[in-house]
């Protein structure tokens, strides 16, 4: 099954955003069960501020607790919030802070007793919370809490209890602290069950799981928003990139792709350009070589076709003279064949080389000295520099005889009458470098990239007047490059093109 990139990145918005919700429900549940029952209990002291203020005040009066009618202290603290309330109802003020109490002088009489404690009131109309069946809890949710009047203790300044509710030895409870005086005199605790706001946030979670279809179809819609437009903002240039794919393939070099985008897309929409441009090149040079070869190849042919007609004709007759140009042609032809055989077999990585350990040297002053007569005859001074301090390599020695044959007739062929030809050598950096250079007409500067190419000349001075195809510096070039060496081009110091090899020396880890 096909999925489109639409459908994909919907699929993964959608995915993300259900995770994200699903997530976000998880902690609101966990911190909603973990502090939401800190938040109510502050809300239920708050509540008792009247009561706190109601207790210090009668704690000021009497000097202590002894007001806390000892036979009903567990009902006391509610009946005492009874009271409260009612004094409220009934429109009576209640005090918000202990009166204050004038100190006494000396002579005064002393001060009358304290009224007696209020009788207690009766406990609250109503059955007994005590005797009360507990609630059937809910499936998810612990039993009804206790009302708030039940649950308040009262204890003194060492946490020991006085009225309300008394705690048992593991309730947790929240503290309110009495002052008189600037000192704390006892504490109004609310006591609490291990989840006390159970049945407050059960309910609100429940109110939050009945609007997950909400949030979930909100989503659903976001993820198509979102998808749609990513799938718009990146289908464009992958569109682009398909029929550019199409055109390579359909042998068309020329198309480019829009590459101003800043994101991977963009890059790979220069690296295409990069790659037509690479192929353009490529089907350039091979349209280039093929026409070279049929030219190169054509001209010993035609040469042989005329000297045979001539001499089918009558016009010329089969003398040692015309069989030596024919001759001639034929060997040219031959060795046109020869060089791009070896070339097509190095292009390909299976150019026959057996490198063995070699004195580069010593080979490359033999093949110098045996152009000797040659480069007398044509005007040209041979001249051999003395031998370097290091100059064993590892090398195919017939392979290397036709690299210094190609560069030595190269400077033969080029170099105009009363020139000079020079051979030295030196080692440099665990490699053996062997020049040669030869005189004028030098090589201009922008031909210099070039030399080395396959059925490349530079014009003028080393034209096709010279003879050659223009293959042998590029044949001389992949024969090192395949034995690990280099040839590079450079200008000479008597104003001629410097040739440099450069291979490895014999142990030199290079």
């Amino acid at each position: 099954m096909k999925l489109s990139i639409g459908h994909r990145l919907f699929a993964s918005v959608l995915l993300a955003i259900l995770a994200v919700a699903a997530a976000a429900v998880f902690l609101l549940r966990q911190n909603v069960l973990a502090g939401f029952g800190e938040y109510a209990v502050g809300i239920e002291l708050d509540r008792l501020e009247d009561l706190s203020n109601s207790l210090a005040r009668q704690y000021r009066a009497r000097g202590g607790w002894d007001f806390i009618p000892g036979d009903a202290r567990a009902d006391w603290i509610a009946q005492e919030l009874a009271r409260l309330k009612r004094q409220r109802a009934n429109g009576v003020p209640v005090a918000t802070s202990p009166a204050p109490v004038a100190p006494a002088a000396p002579p005064a009489p002393p001060a009358p007793p304290a009224p007696p404690a209020p009788p207690p009131l009766p406990p609250l109309p109503g059955p007994d919370v005590a005797q009360m069946p507990p609630a059937p809890p809910a499936a998810d949710v612990d039993p009804a809490p206790l009302p708030l009047a039940r649950r308040i203790s009262l204890l003194d300044a060492h946490g020991g209890w006085l009225a309300g509710r008394r705690p048992g030895p593991d309730a947790v409870l929240a503290r309110r602290a009495l002052d008189v005086g600037g000192r704390t005199v006892g504490y109004l605790a609310v006591a609490r069950s291990a989840r006390p706001s159970d049945a407050l946030a059960y309910a609100f979670l429940r109110q939050l799981t009945s609007s997950l279809w909400q949030i979930v179809a909100l989503a659903v819609l976001l993820s198509a928003v979102a998808a749609v437009l990513l799938a718009r903002h990146f289908r464009s240039p992958i569109r682009q990139l398909a029929a550019g794919s199409r055109t390579l393939a359909e042998g068309r070099f020329d198309v480019r792709l829009d590459a101003r985008r800043s994101d991977e897309l963009g890059d790979l929409a220069r690296h295409f350009n990069a790659l037509a441009g690479r192929l353009a090149g490529a089907e350039a040079a091979r349209r280039q070589w093929v026409a070279d070869t049929s030219h190169e190849l054509r001209t010993p042919l035609a040469v042989l076709r005329a000297q045979l007609e001539a001499l089918q004709d009558g016009v010329r007759s089969a003398t040692p003279d015309t069989v030596d140009a024919m001759l001639r042609q034929v060997l040219a032809l031959n060795k046109l064949i020869d060089e791009l055989y070896v070339l097509a077999r190095a292009d390909v990585g299976v150019l026959d080389c057996k490198p063995v350990p070699l004195d580069l040297w010593t080979l490359a002053r033999a093949e110098a000295q045996g152009f000797a007569e040659r480069f007398a005859q044509a005007g040209l001074r041979l001249d051999i520099g003395a031998a370097p301090a290091a100059a064993d390599v590892r090398a195919d020695p017939d392979r290397m005889r036709q690299v210094l044959d190609n560069l030595l007739e190269n400077s033969l062929r080029y170099t105009a009458p009363g020139g000079r030809v020079s051979l030295h050598a030196h080692a440099d950096g665990g490699r053996l470098l062997v020049h040669l250079d030869d005189g004028a007409p030098g090589v201009p500067d922008a031909a210099l990239a070039h030399l080395g190419e396959r059925f490349y000349r530079v014009d003028a001075s080393r034209s096709r007047a010279h003879g050659g195809a223009g293959l042998g510096l590029a044949l001389c070039r992949r024969l090192l490059e395949a034995q690990g060496g280099t040839l590079a081009f450079a200008h000479a110091p008597q104003g001629g093109l410097r040739a440099t090899i450069a291979l490895p020396l014999e142990g030199s880890g290079a």
